[in-house]
């Protein structure tokens, strides 16, 4: 592709150099820059992309992208542009040099704070079981239609989602659910992208230490929306929205108008409308309403938040064009979602659950879900990352001790942050419940289900699917679920030991009848 063709995508760039150059790639990563490759300069939360132009040249970039204008004495040999936004202008590379893989697909997109990536995979398993190929990206795992690996973050970057979007085209993919998160919007990654389904799981306090304000963190969310309104991009997108939530309710009186809205919840004015939601421990059944008619879901899913997701699912399943008559049947076989209120198994009587409820919000969304259970204690194992919104955390501590018979307050990934420092902050916040301190995370987790009854519910809350916990100078493989599993084992074995212990039961001889008598 010619890099005069490519500029006249962007919006009013400003070049000093040959624009007759072939261009095959664009990259913010000096490391990856080379001939025919455009480097976009840009400052990052901790690094200058400009600091690195000389590498990126010495490399051989085509030529150099960048909101700032070139450094005096810039060879005109050399090729300089400067654009307003460069996050923006590369994303607009990033798609029309990987040929807009998204226009060839349906893609459903979900955003929200609690929420996206169960109803993510909720939509990838209703597209692979109509259409037999279907792509997903998201916190937990990336599946492009031919393998599926672990997931690094939320929304990848630019250039690394237009070449998974790529491949997912190429391998046949009819359509991608992915999770779209307020960094992702915000710094432009899934700029420049169409979008068949938006889904608005909620909102609720989080990532503060980045937004600063829930109005900004709101702002970021809705700008998603608003930019697909303005321009849809060659496609028909439908918001697909949780009118039960307040800042729901407002996105979707925002966008009445200017794009297609479907909104989702219990309350009567709902397009998809939630009724007579039954649960037990295998799941839940409900009755959807949508254009005066009823459909009887079935799931093996718990939780009134779960109601939401498998609704908002169905929704923007329709969206991307699999009737509701076609969807609905498929909920009863939908995948356990990894980490999300994930039952890791039974031992005497106690059960054990590991969610992902890292928000005051989710927390207590998974608390009073496992209260409907009726245990005969709800014990809770949870803590707060560090360098995060420290906000929340008196707020966690409040909720868990608030809805638990009892809490084990213990380390999630404190970062660089003192684990110590952290857990005070928690308990600021429970009003002196009662509670146990255990730092150490692993023992956190034995020792609790080494102390459970029968009949107790454990609620291992915070890291969900992860598999690793992050400290000041190292991280380490950690698995919530896998503890537990072993702790479960080894509550059986010493229950076992036990009563080999216990001495044989005495067998009593019948007394003999005083024949004086």
């Amino acid at each position: 592709m010619k890099l005069s063709d490519l500029l006249s995508l962007l919006h009013r760039p400003i070049t000093s150099g040959p624009t007759d150059l072939e261009v095959h790639g664009v990259t913010d990563d000096s490391r990856n820059s080379g001939p025919g490759v455009i480097f976009v300069a840009f400052k990052g939360e901790s690094v200058d992309g400009n600091d690195y132009v000389t590498q990126s040249l010495t490399a051989g970039s085509v030529a150099i992208l960048s909101e700032k204008a070139p450094p005096a004495g810039w060879s005109h040999t050399q090729t300089w542009v400067q654009v307003s936004d460069a996050r923006h202008a590369l994303a607009q590379c990033a798609v029309a040099l990987k040929q807009n893989p998204a226009g060839s697909m349906k893609l459903c997109g979900v955003t929200g704070t609690n929420g996206k990536t169960t109803t993510a995979f909720l939509v990838h398993h209703l597209m692979k079981q109509c259409w037999h190929r279907a792509g997903m990206l998201g916190t937990v795992r990336i599946d492009d239609g031919e393998a599926v690996r672990a997931a690094n973050s939320t929304t990848p970057g630019a250039v690394e989602l237009q070449t998974l979007l790529r491949s997912m085209a190429d391998h046949a993919c009819r359509g991608v659910a992915m999770e779209v998160s307020s960094h992702g919007i915000h710094q432009h990654r899934v700029s420049g992208i169409g979008f068949d389904a938006c889904v608005f799981t909620n909102l609720t306090q989080d990532h503060l230490d980045y937004h600063g304000t829930m109005e900004r963190y709101f702002a970021a969310k809705k700008a998603w929306f608003d930019a697909l309104a303005n321009d849809p991009l060659g496609k028909k997108p439908v918001a697909v929205i949780n009118l039960d939530d307040p800042y729901g309710a407002e996105l979707a009186e925002s966008l009445q108008g200017k794009m297609p809205v479907w909104t989702f919840g219990f309350g009567v004015h709902c397009d998809f409308r939630i009724n007579n939601l039954r649960q037990s421990a295998r799941g839940m059944e409900f009755e959807l309403n949508h254009k005066g008619r009823q459909f009887l879901v079935r799931a093996p899913l718990i939780g009134r938040f779960n109601a939401y997701n498998i609704t908002g699912s169905l929704a923007a399943a329709a969206a991307c064009g699999i009737p509701l008559r076609d969807s609905v049947p498929l909920m009863a076989d939908a995948p356990q979602v990894p980490g999300r209120m994930e039952n890791v198994g039974n031992a005497g009587g106690a059960t054990v659950f590991v969610d992902y409820a890292h928000t005051p919000d989710a927390l207590e969304n998974a608390c009073r879900t496992l209260l409907e259970l009726e245990p005969g204690r709800l014990l809770t194992i949870f803590g707060c990352g560090g360098d995060r919104d420290s906000r929340k955390r008196p707020m966690m501590g409040e909720v868990a001790s608030r809805l638990s018979d009892y809490c084990v307050v213990t380390s999630d990934n404190p970062r660089s942050e003192n684990p110590e420092a952290i857990i005070r902050e928690i308990i600021a916040g429970m009003g002196g419940a009662q509670h146990v301190t255990i730092i150490d995370r692993a023992k956190a987790i034995h020792d609790t289900i080494a102390a459970t009854r029968a009949g107790d519910i454990v609620l291992i809350a915070g890291k969900g699917h992860e598999t690793y916990q992050q400290f000041a100078d190292r991280v380490i493989d950690f698995d919530d679920r896998r503890e537990a599993a072993q702790a479960l084992r080894e509550r059986v074995v010493a229950a076992a030991k036990f009563r080999e212990s216990l001495p044989p039961r005495k067998t009593h001889q019948p007394r003999r009848k005083d024949s004086n008598k």
